[in-house]
């Protein structure tokens, strides 16, 4: 597709990173539709690794400076640049009221990386777009104001529900629209935008990227102990994703139950959740893996048994929204259980498509584990299901269209089929 569509900048904390694939994922279909993007990062990449998505992306990347020392000049030279253009006041005076409610050095840096982007934008930039409804929205507001450019967004799930009130009915009203990416955000932030503000695009998956296994899945059911079980989950040793209620759970299954696990992901807990598994007595059984590439995740998908996920409200608010990870486990027809928290029981349909059992509780869990560790077909059956599901209303092609058309693309039948 050939566009006549202006650049838009993407405004992201960070880039690349492997946690948040899903933008980069989004960035690059939105590219072979034909939008010019200039991706603005507020801070440089710690990952180790990156995704192969990454690679596919044409997009230059500008950094801002991370902390308003790190290059002082830079920082003057934009207030300079800037300090006359006629959004200036208008910019400061919105950051003093933010500050006034919020006097934070975070509030201070958001300003003055929002001078850099205003001053250093290229020409051909019509709008700004800010993934994440906090940090990077801030900036990405500010800065537009300086410009006298529209902005818009995209909330997903910390964002949101570690915000005040006051700062997202702001931004809400100032922006020119806002997608998020399940039901449960949409519906909440209508509360608090005006009519027709915010509208719901999932994620989607590239089912491309994660055709389905070919093979057939093995008839484990956790009498042999040389053919164990094999349960995975995939995640950031963080709070929000329950980790430790996983390891309580999996200490509550019966002893002559034969499974292993295999974790992906890393993060702060790391030290903590393995010290965990020694004091429970699983250590032999579980593999942490931490951060891989895509390809060798997948490998690992398609010879699980089970995926499990115990999602959980962290204790500053934060949570997952639709976790992507899920949706990747189902579209390999691994049967998923999962804790009903935000939006996953928007994808998981409990006894259907998998089963979804109630937040930081370890023995619910460890029922239902223990349900489809015994039971293979049953667990063929919810992984079909879950598969058909993501099929159906998860792909990536049908929820990009839809955002592709809010930034002025008119994807074809073809476009949607790529």
């Amino acid at each position: 597709m050939v566009s006549g569509v202006g650049r838009v900048a993407f405004v992201l904390k960070g880039y690349p990173r492997l946690s948040e694939t899903f933008i980069a994922q989004e960035i690059a279909a939105l590219e072979r539709l034909g939008l010019p993007i200039l991706i603005v990062s507020l801070r440089h990449p710690t990952d180790s690794q990156v995704h192969p998505i990454h690679a596919e992306i044409k997009a230059p990347v500008v950094y801002l400076p991370e902390y308003l020392y790190n290059d002082p000049l830079r920082v003057l030279r934009a207030w300079w640049r800037v300090r006359r253009l006629p959004g200036y006041g208008a910019a400061r005076g919105q950051w003093l009221r933010d500050w006034w409610r919020d006097r934070s050095a975070n509030r201070g840096r958001r300003f003055g990386q929002a001078l850099v982007l205003a001053a250093e934008l290229p020409a051909d930039v019509v709008r700004l777009h800010a993934h994440f409804l906090h940090t990077p929205a801030s900036v990405t507001r500010y800065a537009a104001m300086v410009r006298g450019l529209p902005w818009s967004g995209s909330a997903h799930a910390k964002d949101i529900w570690t915000s005040p009130q006051w700062e997202l009915r702001e931004k809400l009203a100032s922006c020119d629209w806002q997608v998020t990416c399940t039901a449960t955000n949409r519906d909440y932030l209508a509360t608090l935008a005006p009519a027709g503000r915010v509208e719901l695009v999932y994620h989607g998956l590239d089912l491309q990227r994660f055709a389905p296994d070919p093979g057939e899945r093995a008839a484990r059911d956790g009498t042999a102990l040389d053919d164990p079980v094999v349960l995975m989950s995939v995640g950031r040793l963080v709070e929000k994703k329950g980790t430790d209620i996983l390891l309580q759970a999996l200490a509550l299954l019966p002893p002559d139950l034969h499974w292993r696990l295999d974790h992906v992901g890393g993060g702060p807990l790391r030290k903590t959740l393995q010290a965990q598994a020694r004091s429970l007595g699983l250590s032999e059984r579980i593999q942490w893996r931490g951060a891989l590439a895509q390809q060798q995740v997948i490998a690992l998908y398609r010879n699980a048994d089970l995926f499990a996920l115990a999602s959980r409200i962290a204790g500053d608010g934060d949570r997952d929204g639709l976790p992507n990870v899920l949706m990747e486990a189902q579209s390999q027809g691994v049967a998923c259980v999962a804790t009903d928290v935000s939006a996953i029981h928007e994808l998981i349909v409990d006894g259907q498509s998998g089963l979804l059992v109630p937040p930081q509780d370890a023995q619910a869990l460890a029922l239902a584990l223990e349900s489809l560790i015994r039971d293979p077909q049953r667990r063929l059956a919810l992984g079909t299901a879950g598969r058909m599901r993501v099929n159906a209303a998860f792909g990536l092609s049908s929820n990009i269209a839809r955002l592709a058309r809010k930034f002025g693309l008119r994807p074809t039948p073809d476009d949607q089929a790529a």
